[in-house]
Order: structure tokens, then C-alpha cells, then sequence
């Protein structure tokens, strides 16, 4: 767990960019009536990115010697994909890529394809004392007087029985489909060995990367370590439902929140943007693409009717975390001074996406009225950049990548997108006037 909290906490490495509280210098504060805002990080976030189940698309679920099945997944550079599966005809093998799992990426961010089977590697459970391989064993078998930890097979185990190489009973073949999207068949390769055996269903998990770091490196086991969270099941029974509605339950949202953007303003309509029109080209791409908001935060400062212009950074990260291990997420606030007629207008990016941003809707706003605000907060696509799997895209910025181009209109996100389905604005960002 300590490990998993480390990795959490390099988010602040995440190339978001900075820019101090900064009011308009050019506008005299009038008198009126003090208020705060809060703009808080309440996501309930997760370490997993994506995952799920695989099996036999045929009449059986089993994969038997000769068959395939496939598992189709986004990623980005860093990323990597683990997977397990039964050696059927065993008391309690399985066959997994060495953690993290399998590499997606060269160093160059050229996706890598073709047999990536040499990082298929076969494992035991160390529950069951093990049987001589094949269509004899019987299951479950003896159960070991005390469980063991997850030891590799390579070339015999415990019991002094012997395997082919796992890379030799396995062919794992890596597609790129394009935009960040891979394809990796399975097919079992078993019937010309001296090890036949079918392949249980399986699961499949790639972790969310910030930092530089994989937030959780070791998602359905770890080596030298006991078996947990249901594997057990999938490597003794080939049964998936448990260890499967723990990665679900892994799996979900993250992002943190850049600096937040806050303008008061009054007799204009909203100055950042306006739905069903292109990006003004003032800095909202800026600080969409990029979590940076000097830009459009130095026009602002230009703008007849604006008043009072900041952009909060958090205390020590720079970006607003999400909740992590039960921790809360990040906040920031700012003393404001309003007066009858003010509107209120804020912006952050949605840290990993291409070009999403949170915003309030419309046009902004009463600057006077106190509470939480949230449900006047919505989520857009600026549509300047080209859209990839939140979290597991290659030309994501704050994932290393160069943003490709497009030119739409800015619209709110669907929920559920063409991705995933997000959890409600208001469980991602709470914003509080007092």
C-alpha cells in the first residue's frame, strides 16, 4: 500500500502548467460585499484505467489448443497490459506477463506489434500440490498443508514435473489499431507441445500512469507473494467472477484538476467560451489541452468588463488531486469582492483527456448567491484536439504526448462518451461560494 501511495503522490510531476493567484492589476477592487470561493478535487478516484474479462467466443468459453480470442484495449505510453489465465489441465497454474505486464510502447512511443509471446511467463498458485500435467488431473486436488507464495514455472515445478515454455503453449500477438487503441490475440498453441491444455477465461488490467509511475504495477498478483483477491479461483477453477469484480471495483475514474481559472465580470456574457462555437483562440485551447490558463488569464485582464481575474494553483502539487487511498483531494480558495450584477466564471482542464475542460455553463453565475454551486458546473470538449481514452491516450499532454488537431465546435461531454462513463459532475468537482 505505501507503494501504491508514492505513486499516487508523483502526480506532482505531472507537466501541468503554473501560474501564481494573480488578480487584474488593472482594475481598482470596488467596495462591496466580500465572498469566497472553493473549488475542491472530490473525485473518488481509481488505480485501473481499463479492464475486464476474456474467453472462447465459440460454443465453450474454454480455449482449447488451435483457438484465439482477443482483448481490445486503449493504452498510452508506459502503460502496460496484464493478464491471467488457467493452464487448464493443471491443479493451480496460470499463465501471466511478467508485472507490470506486457510493453505496449518502445522508448520512441512507437507501439509496438507482432509476437510479444517471450513476456508470457507460467506461474503457480502455490495452493495445490501439484499433479503430472494433462487431461488426468484431477480437480481441485490436494490442497497445500500451508499455501505458498507465487512462484514462476520454468521448466519444472514443485513436484518435479515438467512444462514446454509458456511462450511455446501461448502466442500473444500485439495489433495497433490506431489513435492509442491495440488488439492482443491469444491463441493457444498447446496441441503441438508436450503440455496440451486448454485456457481458462481470464482478466485483463492496465493501470493508470501519472508521473511517470503506474499507479498499481502489480494488478491482479505479485510474485514471491500469496495469491489474492480471487486468482485462486481462476487458477485452480478458471473461474474469473471474483478476482473480476475486484479489478471492476479498481477500476473507474482519475484525473486531477489544473489550476483553476476564476473571472468575475459584469455586462458581458461569458468570456471564455460559448457552446456551438469554435475555440476563440484567446487561451481556453491553452489551458484545455495543456492545464495552462496564462494565456487566456492575460487576455482576460484586457477584456472592458472583467473585473477581477486569478488562477489558483494547490498548495504543494500544483494540480488539484483526486481522492487517494481515502485521502481527500485537493482545494483551493480565493477571497473575492462582488457586487450586485457580478458574474462568476471558472475553468480547469480535465488533467487526462486531450482537450476536456470543466466550466461553469451558460453565461456564468450570480456572484452574490452563497453555496455550493456545482450543479452550475458542466464538462466540454473544446474541440481542438483529437480524443483518445481518458487516461490511456498516446498523444494525451500530461501523458507526454502531443495533442493532434481537430476543428469542432465546443459541445459538453456526452456521458456516457464514446470511452467510458463518468461519474456525475458533482462527484468530480464541488464548487462552494460563502
Amino acid at each position: 500500500m505505501n507503494k501504491l501511495k508514492s505513486s499516487w503522490f508523483a502526480l506532482a510531476a505531472i507537466p501541468f502548467f503554473l501560474l501564481a493567484c494573480d488578480d487584474n492589476d488593472d482594475n481598482t477592487m470596488e467596495s462591496g460585499m466580500p465572498s469566497t470561493i472553493t473549488v475542491e478535487n472530490v473525485l473518488d478516484s481509481k488505480p485501473l484505467v481499463e479492464s475486464g474479462t476474456f474467453k472462447n467466443n465459440g460454443a465453450s468459453p474454454v480455449i482449447m489448443p488451435g483457438e484465439s480470442t482477443t482483448i481490445q484495449f486503449s493504452a498510452a505510453k508506459g502503460q502496460a497490459l496484464s493478464f491471467a489465465t488457467m493452464y487448464g489441465w493443471s491443479n493451480d497454474l496460470f499463465f501471466a506477463p511478467e508485472n507490470p505486464g506486457i510493453k505496449l510502447y518502445q522508448d520512441n512511443g512507437t507501439p509496438i506489434e507482432g509476437d510479444v509471446s517471450s513476456q508470457i511467463k507460467l506461474w503457480d498458485n502455490g495452493t495445490r500440490i501439484n499433479q503430472t500435467p494433462g487431461a488426468t488431473v484431477m480437480h481441485p486436488g490436494t490442497a497445500e498443508t500451508t499455501a505458498k507464495n507465487i512462484t514462476e514455472v520454468s521448466g519444472t515445478d514443485a513436484q518435479g514435473n515438467t512444462y514446454a515454455a509458456a511462450s511455446s503453449l501461448m502466442k500473444a500477438s500485439l495489433h495497433y489499431d490506431g489513435n492509442s487503441m491495440f488488439t492482443l490475440t491469444i491463441t493457444n498453441t498447446s496441441g503441438t507441445t508436450s503440455n496440451p491444455t486448454p485456457f481458462s477465461p481470464g482478466v485483463w488490467a492496465i493501470s493508470y500512469i501519472a508521473g511517470g509511475n503506474l499507479l498499481n504495477p502489480n494488478p491482479l498478483y505479485e510474485k514471491g507473494k500469496p495469491s489474492m483477491n480471487g486468482l485462486t479461483k481462476i487458477a485452480e477453477a478458471g473461474d474469473t467472477m471474483d478476482l473480476g469484480n475486484y479489478i471492476k471495483g479498481q477500476t473507474g475514474i482519475f484525473t486531477p484538476l489544473s489550476p483553476i481559472l476564476v473571472v468575475v465580470y459584469n455586462g458581458i456574457d461569458n468570456p471564455l467560451y460559448k457552446t456551438g462555437e469554435a475555440d476563440r483562440g484567446k487561451g481556453l485551447k491553452e489551458l484545455a489541452q495543456k492545464g495552462d490558463a496564462s494565456v487566456l488569464a492575460a487576455y482576460l485582464k484586457q477584456v472592458q468588463g472583467v473585473k477581477q481575474v486569478y488562477v489558483l494553483p494547490a498548495a504543494g502539487s500544483t494540480v488539484l488531486l483526486p481522492k487517494i487511498a481515502g485521502q481527500s483531494g485537493g482545494k483551493v480558495s480565493q477571497q473575492l469582492n462582488v457586487q450586485a450584477g457580478d458574474k462568476i466564471a471558472i475553468a480547469t482542464m480535465y488533467g487526462f483527456s486531450n482537450d476536456w475542460f470543466f466550466a461553469t455553463k451558460g453565461n456564468g453565475i450570480d456572484a452574490t448567491q452563497k453555496g455550493d454551486i456545482s450543479t452550475s458546473i458542466a464538462l466540454y470538449d473544446n474541440g481542438t484536439a483529437l480524443n483518445q481514452f481518458p487516461g490511456a491516450g498516446i498523444t494525451q499532454f500530461n501523458l507526454a504526448g502531443t495533442p493532434l488537431t481537430e476543428s469542432k465546435p465546443i459541445q459538453e461531454v456526452p456521458n456516457p462518451n464514446a470511452f467510458t462513463t463518468l461519474p456525475a459532475i458533482s462527484n468530480m468537482i464541488k464548487v462552494t461560494l460563502q
